[in-house]
């Protein structure tokens, strides 16, 4: 296991070790379960975090992850090469299919289609970006056959920061079927154009969900407000 694979998995480990974060893992598993998720989709799967400590904790079933950043993926690979059930994706998910530029920050983590807003890197100076990368993208709706004919048990999870509008709006078909999301929503702006918390949740009710659980995530160093929170939701 390389240095930078370590690294990730301390990182991941602290945060499991945590009680509160020990609590919100088990209760998405409970979700899934009682849910009958058969399909995944880890729309952002970053160096494979979320997906690793999902089927740590008890998922047993397929997941896709997708991920752009070529050092990103090379990590999720590594994540997931002995799982026969875990599969990997060197793509974007957005709103058109082609190429697109993508900002790369220096934590890998904070990387984005879109610019970042200086108080980010103000609250999080390791997220400030290093440099761009093109990157192919697909729409949700185009690819969807590839991945899973059972949009009623398929759960999609999305981590693009700030992007997440632009997923959902390449899975306009898609979201008619699927059971659950996951999405990383801010409080306020953190990258240039980023839909706000309140309007994604009208938009995810309006498409049929209801609110399954809110869980707190990024926030700022110095102030302590929350500014980013994942948003579970299944269709009524």
């Amino acid at each position: 296991m390389n240095l930078m694979l370590r690294k990730v998995l301390r990182k991941a480990n602290s945060i499991r070790r945590n009680n509160l974060g020990g609590y919100l893992l088990n209760n998405r598993i409970k979700l899934l379960k009682h849910n009958d998720i058969q399909i995944l989709l880890d729309v952002g799967g970053n160096t494979g975090q979320f997906a690793y400590y999902t089927r740590k904790a008890g998922y047993k079933n397929q997941i896709i992850s997708f991920e752009p950043l070529s050092a990103a993926y090379s990590l999720l690979v590594a994540f997931a090469k002995n799982d026969s059930r875990w599969d990997t994706v060197n793509a974007a998910i957005g709103d058109r299919d082609g190429e697109i530029e993508i900002n790369v920050s220096a934590n890998l983590q904070s990387s984005s289609i879109l610019d970042m807003m200086p108080d980010h890197v103000k609250s999080a100076p390791e997220s400030a970006y290093t440099g761009k990368e093109k990157v192919k993208i697909h729409k949700l709706d185009t690819i969807i056959d590839q991945y899973s004919r059972n949009l009623d048990k398929t759960f999609l999870k999305i981590d693009t920061q700030g992007f997440e509008k632009n997923v959902l709006e390449g899975a306009e078909q898609c979201l008619q079927k699927i059971k659950g999301l996951q999405l990383e929503l801010s409080m306020v702006e953190l990258y240039k154009g980023e839909t706000l918390f309140n309007e994604m949740l009208n938009y995810i009710i309006k498409k049929g969900f209801t609110v399954y659980s809110l869980e707190p995530g990024f926030y700022d160093k110095n102030t302590g407000q929350l500014l980013q929170v994942d948003a579970i939701f299944y269709r009524r």
